[in-house]
């Protein structure tokens, strides 16, 4: 480097001042490319070890003597569409709706063994990562791995991705979180940009009454039924992006939950019209958006519910007649 290539120090500011470092980002030569940072956390979190031959076995045997039973026990599900799963090929990508702890363990529950058995799930790294305990306990328990749920991040894509090309199904919750006010969220894309770029359908997946029985932010749990409905497979065409496939899905799981609360018949009618109830809620006052809530999902209206039938929905969800 010649003298002309150095930097004057007689210029203010290109005068080492002491302590720079300490207050300040240290700076790097223009096309060299920073370590990244060894944390073990979050993304970082290595989960190769619970996918070993051992842990599989130790989790199989969990979920089916230990987990079943106890879900049977206090959520008693009901399960509805396991032909639309039956004829697919593993990997798939199962993508649902978001309501409480309680949906990953029932879902997977739920599903045949070849895919129970198989099976990834995606989970917030900046709330189940973020303790080494608690990452491995996530990871061990439920298969899950660490997924950045406010950003793309492609560490997190890249793992996802490289799972399902080796087979590995992956149960996923678009919306990023538990419904807050039990009505859905807007689906985020990363089920939508996975199946596109592995080329694997997405069944839509709809998990209705588990909030009324753990609701977030709720530190009781209330005994009660549930179910679990698979919808048909979808699979992205060649001019739709990850948005609007996202989209595509998020309807698909708004028109099981509108069978969920009427019927498959009335359910397909309202879908073919464009009329399915909006997924999302009302755009109203919260009282209002509370007051539109399907029995199901309100922990307070539950025991009107079940002994009134499907039929003590309130007026915020329509009810059409079938004959």
């Amino acid at each position: 480097m010649t003298a002309a290539a150095l930097p004057d120090r007689s210029r203010p500011e290109n005068r080492v001042r002491p302590g720079r470092f300490v207050f300040r980002q240290p700076t790097r030569p223009v096309g060299a490319e920073p370590l990244p940072l060894v944390r073990g956390l979050g993304t970082d979190y290595d989960t190769s070890w619970a996918r070993r031959y051992p842990v599989r076995l130790a989790r199989a045997m969990l979920l089916d003597d230990v987990a079943r039973p106890l879900l049977r026990a206090g959520c008693a599900p009901t399960v509805h569409g396991l032909e639309h799963i039956d004829p697919l090929d593993a990997p798939v990508i199962l993508a649902g709706n978001h309501a409480s702890h309680l949906d990953t363990a029932l879902l997977l529950s739920c599903l045949p063994a070849r895919l129970r058995h198989h099976s990834v799930v995606a989970a917030a790294a900046d709330y189940f990562f973020d303790r080494r305990l608690k990452a491995a306990v996530w990871a061990f328990a439920l298969g899950a791995i660490p997924m950045e749920r406010t950003k793309v991040n492609r560490r997190s894509a890249d793992l996802a991705a490289q799972l399902i090309e080796q087979g590995w199904s992956l149960v996923i919750f678009p919306e990023g979180g538990r419904s807050p006010d039990g009505w859905g969220q807007e689906f985020k894309g990363g089920a939508a940009y996975l199946a596109k770029r592995c080329s694997v359908p997405v069944v839509p997946v709809h998990i209705r009454g588990t909030r009324a029985i753990a609701a977030k932010g709720s530190g009781r749990v209330r005994p009660g039924s549930t179910e679990v409905r698979f919808g048909d497979a979808l699979w992205p065409t060649h001019d739709e992006d990850a948005r609007r496939f996202a989209a595509r899905i998020e309807r698909a799981v708004a028109m099981l939950a509108d069978e969920a609360e009427t019927d498959w018949w009335s359910a397909r009618r309202r879908a073919a019209a464009g009329a399915t109830p909006p997924y999302r809620g009302p755009d109203a006052s919260p009282w209002r958006r509370a007051w539109a809530l399907p029995p199901s999902a309100d922990p307070t209206r539950r025991r009107a519910a079940a002994g009134s039938g499907r039929g003590g929905r309130p007026s915020g969800w329509p009810r059409e007649r079938t004959d």
